[in-house]
């Protein structure tokens, strides 16, 4: 969408299969405005028709990754209903993000903040820098961080995601490491080769096969195990019906490459 500098505050970058969503509005740290928000549902949406689409990867421009929501947007009009639809909104892009087909990385160069570490934990991977910092800082300001806190809490465990909404400090990547809400630290340098290897990996595998397995895996967690189980035994069956698990087989056994048809 454009703003009013006739710039774009959402950038898409398409090569061999992979999606980059770039946010862009680093004179706000990219924070989720309202628009943004909107732009983010619109490209995920789009993407999820996209078969061409294997895997995106979502980034930001300037120092910081996401400061979270634009704060201007919150007090523009605080009233109950104008809040609860904003933050309704967000909260759909979020599960929305966890029923993409494809597989989304986050690539966190800076910090993650409020709704924008809300946004890298909704991600289905994530690498950050050394110098990255994660911080759901809602307290301090009156606010809980309780929408973000969704997405902390089935990323990481209750008392590591409870340690940051009730301090409201900037946590190291090492921390969120440790926490689980990422996947890997690497030098500033090795960052792009890093999310790349992951993106280009991904992008090798069947569509179809992943677009089946990824909604199940989230599906489960909420399950009993019983429940569980018979879930996905019931998904793994109906994958093995499909071309690419048959083929997928056939050129193992054969010690061929697999030839794909995809979704």
């Amino acid at each position: 969408m454009p703003t009013g500098k006739n710039e774009t505050i959402l950038l898409r970058e398409d090569k061999d299969g992979i999606c980059t969503l770039t946010l862009n509005r680093p004179e706000k740290r990219n924070a989720m405005s309202i628009e943004l928000v909107a732009e983010l549902q619109s490209a995920f949406d789009t993407i999820a028709e996209d078969k061409s689409v294997k895997v995106i990867i979502l980034a930001g421009n300037g120092p910081i990754f996401c400061s979270g929501h634009d704060l201007r947007d919150i007090r523009g009009d605080s009233s109950y209903e104008a809040i609860f639809e904003m933050f309704q909104k967000c909260s759909n892009m979020m599960i929305s993000m966890k029923k993409q087909p494809q597989p989304i990385i986050a690539r966190v160069h800076g910090i993650a903040m409020a709704a924008g570490c809300q946004l890298m934990a909704s991600c289905d991977l994530a690498v950050a820098v050394e110098e990255a910092k994660f911080a759901v800082p809602g307290v301090t300001n009156g606010l809980f961080c309780s929408t973000p806190a969704v997405a902390l809490s089935r990323a990481a465990s209750a008392k590591h995601t409870m340690e940051m909404l009730l301090m409201g400090d900037l946590f190291s990547a090492e921390d969120a490491l440790r926490f689980g809400l990422i996947n890997k630290v690497v030098k500033p340098e090795e960052l792009d080769a890093a999310v790349m290897a992951y993106a280009t990996s991904i992008a090798s595998r069947s569509t179809l096969t992943i677009s089946m397995g990824k909604p199940a895996f989230y599906e489960q967690l909420d399950m009993d195990l019983e429940e569980a189980y018979a879930y996905t035994t019931e998904v793994m069956a109906k994958n093995m019906q499909e071309h690419d698990a048959q083929e997928g087989i056939d050129a193992f056994l054969e010690k061929r490459d697999p030839v794909w048809r995809g979704r």
